[in-house]
């Protein structure tokens, strides 16, 4: 079985939420940081990550 890579979003601020996409395929929607340091940060539910727009061209 594989299974598909998390989805990779960019964004313009360090403070997201992620809820996982939705009632069906949702999970309950937590807020997450990105670290100065890294530029990214990853959900503990969906393994979603979210990328800094200043990282995007190196996560």
């Amino acid at each position: 079985m594989t299974m598909d890579a998390p989805e990779t979003k960019v964004v313009d601020k360090k403070k997201v939420a992620c809820d996982g996409g939705g009632p069906a395929t949702g999970h309950p929607r937590v807020w997450l940081t990105i670290p100065d340091d890294t530029g990214y940060v990853e959900c503990g539910y969906c393994d979603a990550k979210y990328v800094y727009k200043d990282f995007a061209d190196k996560a």
